[in-house]
């Protein structure tokens, strides 16, 4: 198992849920946390704890983006005028690695994001090597053409575990996806439940 994959499938453990939806993971089998005191009897979360899990769970989805770089897309949704829960949700789908993973063109968020680094990514034309770039409304993404029979790629379009979002329009045949609009959280194909209201309930705390 690779660090990366391992590190995927602490995280589920750690939160109790399958948060990707993938048919693989451990909590599918087990539901309680990693290491020696995994097996402990859950004790009953405070609001504190509540509004942690429910911002490790969102940044855990995105690829366990660091404190740091989850911070800065909080302020950024902070400042845009509407509801900060949705900017976040939207922000953060807007982040290069995320349209990646969205438009199925590798299987995993964590994937994304070394596809992209790895420079196998153009945007509009151009490559972009940056996971967190910010994709704008009428983008179009698309895998460069010597990356497009590349086996992780094959196989991710064909997975049955989840469809491409309506924000999206995908050609699996060009292996483009263009960007259409920026999603609100009802619009994004989370397998569990995201609180981006407990997440600003903890920030606004600490």
């Amino acid at each position: 198992m690779t660090k990366r994959t391992a590190a995927k499938h602490k995280i589920d453990r750690r939160m109790g849920e399958n948060i990707w939806g993938r048919p693989k993971s451990p909590v599918n089998r087990r539901e309680y946390g990693p290491g020696q005191h995994g097996q402990r009897r859950k004790a009953k979360l405070s609001d504190f704890g509540l509004q942690l899990r429910a911002k490790q769970k969102l940044k855990g989805y995105y690829g366990d983006l660091t404190e740091k770089q989850f911070r800065r897309v909080f302020g950024d949704a902070e400042r845009v005028k509407g509801d900060t829960g949705e900017n976040l949700i939207g922000l953060l789908e807007r982040r290069l690695d995320a349209v990646v993973y969205r438009a199925k063109f590798v299987a995993t968020v964590f994937a994304a994001r070394q596809f992209v680094n790895h420079g196998h990514i153009l945007v509009n034309g151009k490559r972009v090597n940056i996971p967190s770039y910010r994709v704008k409304e009428g983008d179009v993404v698309e895998v460069r053409d010597k990356s497009k029979q590349i086996a992780v790629v094959l196989e991710a379009t064909q997975l049955p575990e989840r469809d491409v979002p309506e924000y999206l329009e995908v050609d699996h045949s060009k292996m483009t996806a263009r960007f259409v609009r920026t999603p609100g959280l009802s619009d994004v194909p989370y397998p569990v439940i995201m609180e981006p209201n407990l997440v600003i309930e903890y920030y606004a705390q600490n």
